[in-house]
Order: structure tokens, then C-alpha cells, then sequence
């Protein structure tokens, strides 16, 4: 008897750690994760497939319940667990899982909300049309090797001899050991015309068959949106393609109900749970993560999908289809991998390597085919030869056999006399006497000719590679003719990823900068428009010690560039600017800008596009002007970018947008302005880093107040001459009163230069009346000031603008007034003006903001 020694063998722990672990893996991969790039099924499918059509399944047969296949599965081939087996069936008959499914169900077999299908024992089944024609005929054919099942009672193909490449046809997916798959599906007509091209010019690149393969053709359709990722895809192996629901926006009717703006979702991407997106997208309204939403149900029917996402009144359409699309699965991303066994082991494959490892599969095929083929016909062949020996020799034949003793001493005899082999001797033997009319005789030889025509075209396929291809492009052509469908999924162009701006509104927004530092963006329509002398409405609520800055109008996709006193720029999305109500104090700025304690914004400029025709004009305290191009801005660091070079002492308080041909206009606080152009003449662009040149010769005391860009259209209306300079600026006005009363008269439409003084009074004075100066001269009296008890009135505010815009103007409190400028009447630069807003006795008027012009909204326009 051995000892307990003797049956103990040692081993290293980690050698046979990995050893096993090496064998289960390569189980897995080979056994039960991977697709086969030759008929792209793992081996439960290849078996459920093969087990129907041994039960005769066909497509033209009555249906059997799934049970019944699943227990021959179960007995003969997958030793494995029912569920598994029953749930890869049930794909495989799935429409909205498979691209052109393999097996046509009968009964509950789930749905896109993920329901789960009925039990087998109630559900039916058989293959479908496809599956016979395009991966079972053939297969008793010895068209791919066979082996032995699980306990070698039976016999399984290793492979099904597909047609058409069906691993891209209906994809796969599936997670091995240390790798996966997930390979999209593909249109069926796409593929061939694929194939085709390839076995017409086998040196085709990946780039040369998205010609004929754009991309995934999904079964639930939907959209793919470019082409990059399916091109990394194609032609590396692996890719992220972007696939998104298709959604239009429609005006839904309902009984009782004011019409509303509606979401209508029709197609989702592949994979993507309907039930479960619906309860996602509830559950972000529930949380206001969702604005703009009111209701949403289900209306999908037995016609199709139907999502309806009502939309509440004030919500814009566009940007709430770019947040479902931003936030929920509506938009979703395939990761292709496109992992497969070639050879029995795994390889990432590019395009044009799926369709030759199938081509050199499909060349096989066919070869095996005609050799078992031509056998058959040479084994016919041959019968046939002794038969007509027989024939050729019936009278001897006959008489031999009457004579023989037994049936095999007549076998030998013949054998021996006539020289046939074993298999014709037994065919003659065999042959009943009717085939010995003269009819039958003939259709002997006449099958004996035929044959040898097909014994000659089958050696020729042997011999001949394309006579092989011609078969492989006729057999695919048929397919494509019986089984192609449209394609499904629509391959959008080229389109960047959904920005922030995408998911808001264009809306038009004002932005308040208090002395202090905070800063809140509010909508316009907070504001109605008032008459002119009243008082207004409070903008914010600040501290008592603090004021009003800067007032701005803009849109919320404006760039905002903030302008310190240091000469340095900073930008902010204006969207990115916290959105306050009109009593809220706002941010402090340092939490949103890198802004130095001891710096100060002076000034602050909305952009929408950085173009390169236009220029900023900037304005220093000390009186030096200088324009830079508006592109040299258009990527500012987070921590700033010098815009113009200071002197010791100087600060940076003024800048605006202008063009080569425009002019400016400056205002002091003594109510003084200048007016001269900005071509390079008077104006020679400079770069960020330079100081700039004089603007205005001032008088003692007094201090600039601002400026503004007249546009150059209006140039062409006024005195081209440029004036000299002059002292005597009082009693040039009073030289001019008739000309004023004749200007006012011809000038009803404008363009106006609005002038609005810290007392609240203001005026609109044409643009005729400022001639065109040289730079760096003192310009001429702009406006008068009225007297105010304890007030000494100066120039707040000097603007261009025409008769239908808006204006708010906003005081050192906060009160903020908005009222059209067809309510101030335009008079002459001697006047005084009207009263714009009626201010508390300690109150004055801080600064004045033009209301932004309608804009095209983009967010409401199709993408």
C-alpha cells in the first residue's frame, strides 16, 4: 500500500496559482466571452442556433416553445445554467438589441424599458429567414470543422459558415478576464458594399471603406454625431463615438389648455433604458437640476416611440434640449473595442482586418464546399460509368447474373469480366429493371454529361481564386437584395462637444459692480420701462458706505473683459456671473477674479466676438488714449493679461470697442468734450504693453468723465474739416444759437450724443454739433449745468445713441431707472436739459447703461 507521501505532490503556490488561473482565463475568453470574427457568435448562440436547425426551426416552420429549445441546448451542448442560455436567445430576438435579428419570437420577449421576457415555457420561437440564408446553409456541406460536445455523445460545429460578417452586422459585447469587447453594430447593405469593394480592391485602406461603411447603423436609431470616433474606431481598433436621441422641438394642442412649446423624443440611443430616462429626467426637475420643464409622459405606442417633455412658458426650448442632451443618458457614448478571436485567440481589429479574416474565412468555406461537392459528383460520376458499362453489355451482364450462385459470387464475376470497382458492381446489382428502357437509358448518360460539365467547373473553382471571389460577391448580393434595410441611425456632421453656452439662454442681462466690489448679472425684463422724471426702482441692497461702479448691459454667452486700474484685463463668461435678484448685494468679485487687494476694476467691456477689424480704445485718468486690436484679448490667463503700460501715478478708467473708420467722442466732468477720429492717423494702433498718447488738453480742476464710439456711418454726415482749437468756447455758443435751432430741426432721427448730469438732468444733442477736432485739443462746451441747493451739478455720463433705444441709469444708492431715449428731447449743447430721474436730496446719478439691441438668440435655432 502506498504511504500518504508518496500521492502528495509538492508544487510552488504561485506556479500553480497561475497556471490555473492562466486556464480559467483563457476559458473564459475563448469559451464564453469573445465573439469568433468568423461567424461572430459566442458559443451559446453558435449552439442555440445549430440546436434549432437540427429541430428544423426554419423560418417556414410552425413555432416550438422555448422551453423545448432550451432543453436541447441544455442536454446536448451548453452544460451551463437555463437562464443563461434562455436569456442569449432572447437577444437574439430582440429587435432594438439586434441589428437584424437572428430568431423571430413569439410572446413577451421584454422591451426597451427593460421589462423582462415572458417565461420560456410561455414563449415561442423559430429562426428567422435571414439566419437560414446568411449562417446555416450550407452546413451539412462540410463546409467547417465539427467536434465533439461536452461529454462526446454528439457533435457540435466549431463555427457556423456565415455569409455576410455578422460580428459587424450585430455586434457583440462582453467582458472577459483582463479584457472586453463591444463592438457596434452595422447596416447589412453597408457591409456588403464594404465587402464587395474589398474583394474588387484588396489594397482599400479603413479611410477608403467608410466610404462604404460611414459608421454603427444602431437598431433603435438615433444619431451619431461625427465622424472622428468612428474613424479612430475603423482604423485602430477602439473609439468613442457619440450617439445622441433624436428630439424636435413641436406646439402641442391640448383640450382646455393654452397651446405649449414641447420636447418630442422619438428615437434613443442604443442600449439606453426608455423607463429608466424618463424616471432620470424627473428626478432632475424634482431637483432643479432641470429647469425649464412642466411635464413629462410616455406615449409610445405598438407605432413607435413617443416622449412627451412639456415645457414650461418662459423656458427656451433649445436650451433645455441641450441639458437633457448634457445630463442625461439622451446622449450617450459608445466605447468601441473591437476585440474579437482570430485563430482562437484575441486580436484588436481594425475595419479592413474584420473583413479579410472573414474573406479568408468565406474563401475556405467555399473551397471545402466545392471539394465535398465535387466528390459527391465524381462518386455519382463513377455509378454512372458502371451503369452505362452495364448498358453497353446488358445481354452478358444478364446472362452472368442468372447463372451466379449468389449475389456476391455475381459481384466478383462483374468485377472480375467487366473491370468495375466494388461501388458500381453494386450498382448494377441493385438497378431495377425499368431503368433498362431506352428512356431511362437516355437519362443516364444524359445525367453522366451533365456531371461531368459540374466535375469541370468545380475543379475550375479549385483552381482559379477568382472564380471563388465571383461566388462571394453573388452569394452577398443575393443577401443584400433579400435582407438589406434602410439604414437607421443618422451620421450627424462634425459637431464640438455641448459647451456651457449651449445649455444657456442668449438672454439679454445687466451687470452691477459696486465701489466695493460685488457683482450680480440680472435679467432685463426685471426692470419694465418707466416714464421720464420718475424715480425708479432699487437695484441692490448695499452697504452704507458703498456705491455704484460700473453698469453694463449685455447678453449671457458675452465674453466680459474687467479692466483694473493697473492696466491689467481679466474675463469672465457673463453666465459665469452669479444671477441675482434686485435686492441681493451680489459677490464679491475676489471670489470669482484674482484680484489684488490694492486693484481696482475700472472699467468693464462685453464682447461677443473677437474679430479681428475691431479695436479697444482704452482711456487713462491722466489723459493718454491708445487703441490695441480686440484679438490680442481673446485668451486672457486666469490671472490676467497686461493691457496697457501706466505711468507712476496714472490708472486705467475707460475702455471701448471701435473700428479703424468710427470716431470719439470725450467728455469731461467740467462738461467739455472733444471729438476727433480713430484712424491710424489720429489713432496708430499700438500693442498691450505701451502707454499710449495724449487725448484731451483739460483745464485746471477738471477731470475726464468718459467716452464713446461713434460708428462710422454716421462720419459721413458730418463737416469733414477739422477745427482749430479755441479759447473763447462761451462765446462760440452764443454765436451759434441759430445754427443749434436750424440743427435740431433737420436732425430728427439722429444718431444723438445723450449727456445725463450727476443732478439728473439730461438732453439729447445731435451729433452734427461736435465737429470733428484734432486729438490732444480742449474740444467744446458740451452742456450747461442748473443750479441745485448745496449741489453743484457736473457731467456724469455722455453716450451715443439712437432714437429708439434704451437707457438705465442707475444712482450712487442704487436706484435704478430704465426709460426709452425717445423720452428726452434732444436739444442744443447750450441747454441744460430735461429732468431724467428725480433723485432723493442726497442721492446723484453714478452711472448710465444702453440696453443691448435684440439678438438673434442662438439657443433657439437648430444646432
Amino acid at each position: 500500500m502506498a504511504s500518504s507521501q508518496d500521492r502528495i505532490i509538492p508544487t510552488d503556490l504561485r506556479n500553480e496559482m497561475s497556471r490555473s488561473y492562466l486556464e480559467y482565463a483563457m476559458s473564459v475568453i475563448v469559451g464564453r466571452a469573445l465573439p469568433d470574427a468568423r461567424d461572430g457568435l459566442k458559443p451559446v448562440h453558435r449552439r442555440i442556433l445549430y440546436a434549432m436547425h437540427e429541430l428544423g426551426l426554419t423560418a417556414d416552420r410552425p413555432f416550438r416553445k422555448c422551453a423545448r429549445v432550451v432543453g436541447e441546448v441544455l442536454g446536448k451542448y451548453h452544460p451551463h445554467g437555463d437562464g443563461s442560455v434562455y436569456d442569449a436567445l432572447v437577444r437574439m430576438a430582440q429587435d432594438f438589441s439586434m441589428r437584424l435579428p437572428l430568431i423571430n419570437g413569439h410572446g413577451n420577449f421584454g422591451s426597451v424599458d427593460n421589462d423582462p421576457p415572458a417565461a420560456m415555457r410561455y414563449t415561442e420561437c423559430r429562426l428567422q429567414a435571414f439566419t437560414g440564408d446568411a449562417l446555416l446553409r450550407d452546413i451539412e456541406s462540410e463546409t467547417v470543422d465539427f467536434t465533439d460536445n461536452f461529454d462526446g455523445s454528439q457533435q457540435e460545429p466549431i463555427v457556423l459558415p456565415a455569409r455576410v460578417p455578422q460580428l459587424l452586422l450585430n455586434g457583440a459585447s462582453g467582458i472577459a478576464v483582463g479584457m472586453a469587447t463591444n463592438i457596434p453594430p452595422h447596416n447589412l447593405g453597408e457591409l456588403i458594399d464594404g465587402l464587395v469593394a474589398l474583394i474588387r480592391n484588396p489594397e482599400i485602406t479603413d479611410n477608403q471603406l467608410m466610404q462604404y461603411i460611414p459608421g454603427p447603423d444602431f437598431p433603435t436609431g438615433g444619431q451619431v454625431l461625427g465622424t472622428s470616433g468612428i474613424r479612430e474606431a475603423y482604423t485602430t481598433g477602439r473609439g468613442s463615438i457619440t450617439m445622441r436621441g433624436v428630439a424636435n422641438i413641436e406646439t402641442i394642442e391640448q383640450r382646455g389648455r393654452p397651446e405649449r412649446e414641447a420636447i418630442i423624443i422619438t428615437e434613443l440611443p442604443y442600449q439606453t433604458n426608455k423607463a429608466a430616462l424618463i424616471e432620470r429626467i424627473a428626478e432632475m426637475v424634482n431637483e432643479k437640476r432641470l429647469e425649464g420643464i412642466a411635464d413629462i409622459r410616455d406615449e409610445s405606442d405598438r407605432d413607435g416611440m413617443r416622449i412627451v417633455i412639456e415645457l414650461k412658458n418662459n423656458a427656451y426650448p433649445r436650451v433645455v434640449l441641450n441639458n437633457l442632451y448634457k445630463q442625461t443618458p439622451l446622449q450617450a457614448n459608445f466605447g468601441a473595442n473591437m476585440l474579437a478571436l482570430v485563430n482562437g485567440e484575441p486580436q484588436l481589429l481594425t475595419l479592413k482586418q474584420f473583413l479579410n479574416v472573414f474573406l479568408d474565412f468565406r474563401i475556405d468555406a467555399i473551397s471545402r464546399r466545392t471539394r465535398h461537392e465535387l466528390r459527391k459528383a465524381e462518386e455519382r460520376d463513377h455509378l454512372l460509368q458502371g451503369l452505362l458499362i452495364a448498358l453497353a453489355n446488358l445481354d452478358g451482364i444478364i446472362e452472368l447474373i442468372r447463372h451466379a450462385a449468389d449475389a456476391p459470387t455475381a459481384r466478383h464475376e462483374l468485377i472480375e469480366r467487366y473491370g468495375l470497382s466494388d461501388a458500381q458492381a453494386d450498382a448494377i446489382l441493385q438497378m431495377q429493371l425499368r431503368r433498362l428502357t431506352a428512356l431511362e437509358a437516355e437519362k443516364i448518360r444524359q445525367e453522366h454529361e451533365e456531371l461531368q460539365l459540374q466535375i469541370a467547373d468545380l475543379r475550375d473553382i479549385l483552381a482559379r481564386r477568382e472564380r471563388v471571389l465571383e461566388i462571394i460577391e453573388t452569394e452577398v448580393t443575393q443577401i443584400k437584395t433579400t435582407h438589406a434595410t434602410p439604414r437607421r441611425t443618422v451620421i450627424e456632421p462634425d459637431e464640438g462637444e455641448i459647451g456651457d453656452t449651449d445649455l444657456i439662454a442668449n438672454e439679454k442681462a445687466l451687470i452691477l459692480v459696486t465701489e466695493q466690489g460685488y457683482i450680480k448679472r440680472m435679467p432685463i425684463d426685471a426692470f419694465e420701462a418707466q416714464s421720464r422724471a420718475t424715480r425708479g426702482k432699487a437695484a441692490t441692497r448695499m452697504k452704507e458706505d458703498d456705491g455704484i461702479e460700473h453698469f453694463l448691459t449685455c447678453c449671457d454667452h458675452d465674453s466680459v473683459l474687467f479692466f483694473s486700474d493697473r492696466g491689467v484685463v481679466y474675463c469672465l463668461k457673463a453666465y459665469q456671473i452669479p444671477l441675482g435678484s434686485r435686492t441681493s448685494r451680489g459677490t464679491p468679485m475676489v471670489q470669482m477674479l484674482p484680484i489684488p487687494k490694492d486693484e481696482k476694476i475700472t472699467s468693464v467691456v462685453p464682447v461677443s466676438e473677437f474679430s479681428s477689424d475691431e479695436y479697444l480704445v482704452m482711456l487713462t485718468r491722466g489723459g493718454y488714449i491708445k487703441k490695441t486690436e480686440l484679438s490680442a484679448f481673446s485668451n486672457i490667463r486666469a490671472n490676467g493679461l497686461i493691457a496697457i503700460s501706466l505711468e507712476e501715478g496714472d490708472q486705467l478708467r475707460w475702455v471701448r470697442r471701435a473700428r479703424v473708420e468710427d470716431s470719439i467722442i470725450i467728455g469731461s466732468r467740467y462738461g467739455m468734450a472733444i471729438h476727433f477720429r480713430t484712424d491710424h492717423e489720429q489713432l496708430r494702433p499700438l500693442g498691450r504693453a505701451t502707454r499710449g498718447v495724449r487725448a484731451m488738453k483739460l483745464r485746471d480742476g477738471d477731470e475726464l468723465i468718459g467716452m464713446d464710439i461713434l460708428p462710422s456711418s454716421v462720419l459721413a454726415n458730418l463737416n469733414s474739416s477739422v477745427t482749430a482749437d479755441t479759447e473763447a468756447e462761451d462765446v462760440e455758443i452764443e454765436d451759434e444759437t441759430e445754427e443749434n435751432s436750424e440743427l435740431l430741426e433737420n436732425n430728427t432721427q439722429g444718431p444723438w450724443v445723450l449727456i445725463v448730469t450727476m443732478g439728473g438732468y439730461g438732453k439729447r444733442v445731435p451729433v452734427t454739433q461736435f465737429k470733428l477736432y484734432n486729438r490732444a485739443t480742449k474740444g467744446k462746451i458740451a452742456t450747461k449745468f442748473k443750479s441745485r441747493k448745496g449741489f453743484k451739478d457736473q457731467l456724469a455720463a455722455l453716450h451715443i445713441v439712437n432714437e429708439d433705444d434704451e437707457l438705465m441709469i442707475v444712482t450712487s444708492r442704487g436706484i435704478i431707472i430704465r426709460q426709452a431715449v425717445k423720452a428726452i428731447s434732444p436739444q442744443s449743447r447750450s441747454a441744460t436739459g430735461v429732468r431724467v430721474q428725480r433723485l432723493d436730496e442726497d442721492d446723484a446719478i453714478a452711472a448710465v447703461a444702453l440696453v443691448p439691441p435684440d439678438v438673434s438668440d442662438a439657443t433657439e435655432t437648430e444646432n
